[in-house]
């Protein structure tokens, strides 16, 4: 696995996926951040996740690595040298309490094994991504499929946002949000993270 240094995460970046939760469509990307402790290989292996605490739902996402640090004049090719596929689990049913009383989702973002990612590959630029659609199969069946030109914040935006915020530097990870589909995991299902047709990793759910 790459150098990752920090995991920041973009929320609500395709509209469809923030009216099928009944959110509003942002006017500026919404930032957020799971600790690197989170994150786990989807090498085919059995990943566990907590089974007492409500709905955990997928959100498949493009995530891209920071390969250098971002100057205020850049292009997404002279910053971002590889991209994986990942997911951001959510706890759910916490994430809607927390926030309903105005507090910050880490709780319901950040537990053990939510952060799922594939081997990286070369970034093979913008304009080429545009031309391949990204999905997720839930025991043999594509329930989440998305293309970046669907994004409301195009990577560009996401970088300057979180460099401005945070300052990126070379090991940063930036999850870059979900299309709509999202939906929960159960006991025994199978995920699988595919590039058009090609597999980019998989996994088994249990839940403790």
């Amino acid at each position: 696995m790459v150098e990752v240094k920090n995991i920041f995460c973009i929320g609500r970046n395709y509209a469809n996926h923030a009216l099928e939760l009944g959110n509003a469509i942002p006017t500026s990307p919404i930032l957020f951040s799971k600790p690197t402790h989170a994150l786990v290989k989807a090498d085919g292996s059995q990943i566990n996740f907590p089974g007492d605490r409500g709905e955990i739902h997928h959100e498949l996402e493009i995530v891209i690595h920071i390969g250098k640090e971002v100057n205020e004049e850049f292009e997404v090719e002279d910053v971002v040298d590889q991209i994986a596929l990942g997911i951001d689990f959510t706890l759910r049913d916490e994430q809607s309490k927390l926030k309903e009383k105005g507090h910050p989702w880490l709780k319901a973002k950040g537990f053990q094994n939510s952060a799922i990612i594939t081997d990286f590959w070369k970034f093979p630029g913008v304009s080429a991504l545009e031309e391949v659609d990204f999905s997720l199969l839930k025991n043999g069946e594509a329930v989440q499929v998305g293309n970046i030109k669907d994004m409301m914040f195009d990577f560009k935006q996401i970088i300057q946002e979180c460099n401005y915020y945070f300052g990126l530097k070379k090991g940063d990870i930036i999850y870059t949000g979900t299309p709509e589909g999202v939906g929960p995991i159960q006991n025994g299902d199978t995920i699988q993270l595919m590039w058009n047709d090609d597999e980019k990793g998989n996994f088994k759910v249990q839940l403790d």
